[in-house]
């Protein structure tokens, strides 16, 4: 994001703590919006890091999982669990510790699984379990109601863990920045670069080492010759495999898709999602609120990319977007 918008931005969190009132609710704008100024920034350094302490970081006991929990200086901390997206290091992964430690400045107290699929890139249904166990951890440990933030395809087991009958009571708030609504079309877009919901459709040239990593990831899925058909780009072979998969694949997919199990979760669902994003395209934000449209919210719009702030200029509309919600999840969904 280019200077003059954090500016902007800026100017905008100073307008809204004069329009807001209560203290409570002016804090929680202040630091929704200082958020926001530091996460499209690009990385550098912005207020929130200048005015705040280090957040401090230590391990979380959860049961079958490996979490971190940052807790910052904040008086009054909201709960909330992170899910990263695809990342080697999972919850060490540098631009996830930094993630979490920025949300802790803001006034949050995070925990952060490492999800073993996200870091492998081959996302299972029991990749549900680590999320469940920290939520179930964090509010145990907190007495509160816990939000979840997931990035990118880190939404599949969020969203799977925030409709399980263990822990959905805990779960007041899913936000989802860049996620997925169907496993099935997801593929379909990784494999073709197709994308489409109703009456939108795209299409986007992918590397085809990312491709052919992706499929060497899950190959055991298919047959050696479908395997190798896709790892060279065949996208007839991929198109024909998707409408009619196996048995196996297709409950697979429909395992890891939130779509089929999102009107089970009581939680409020917040969909942020980049217009332009070329990971994850912007029709699984639209598909997912289709799936339950109540108290349900998504935005798109092209302050972000994937999950990153764009590097072109952010209108008014997409930082007062990004600004309410970030705000609506400080003060607990």
């Amino acid at each position: 994001m280019r200077q003059p918008e954090v500016a902007r931005l800026a100017g905008l969190v100073l307008a809204l703590v004069l329009v807001v009132p209560v203290a409570g609710r002016a804090a929680s704008a202040v630091l929704a919006g200082a958020f926001l100024v530091e996460f499209l920034g690009g990385g550098r350094a912005g207020p929130l890091t200048r005015l705040t302490p280090a957040p401090a970081r230590a391990s979380l006991l959860v049961a079958g999982a490996a979490a971190d929990r940052y807790t910052g200086a904040a008086l009054v901390s909201r709960p909330l669990v992170l899910v990263h997206g695809v990342a080697a290091d999972g919850k060490d992964d540098p631009h996830v510790r930094s993630a979490a430690g920025l949300l802790a400045r803001a006034g949050f107290d995070v925990a952060v699984p490492t999800v073993p699929g996200l870091a492998t890139g081959r996302l299972r249904p029991a990749d549900a379990e680590p999320v469940a166990a920290t939520v179930e951890a964090l509010g145990r440990a907190t007495g509160r109601p816990v939000t979840l933030v997931a990035v990118s395809v880190g939404a599949g087991p969020a969203l799977l863990a925030a409709a399980d009958p263990r822990v959905r009571d805990r779960v007041a708030a899913v936000l989802s920045l860049g996620g997925y609504a169907s496993a099935r079309s997801l593929v379909r877009f990784f494999l073709t670069g197709d994308h489409a919901w109703q009456d939108t459709r795209g299409h986007v040239e992918h590397d085809p080492a990312l491709v052919r990593a992706f499929v060497e990831a899950n190959g055991e899925l298919v047959d050696d010759a479908t395997r190798r058909a896709l790892a060279a780009g065949d996208r007839a072979t991929a198109a024909a495999l998707l409408e009619a998969p196996p048995p196996a694949l297709a409950r697979l997919l429909d395992a890891l898709s939130p779509e089929a199990v999102v009107r089970r979760m009581p939680a409020r669902l917040l969909l942020v999602h980049g217009r332009g994003d070329r990971a994850v395209p912007f029709t699984e934000s639209l598909r997912l609120a289709a799936a339950r449209p109540e108290n349900t919210r998504v935005v798109v719009i092209d302050a972000v990319d994937h999950v990153e702030g764009a590097r072109t200029p952010a209108a008014w509309r997409d930082l007062l977007a990004l600004w309410s919600v970030m705000y609506t999840i400080r003060q607990g969904g």
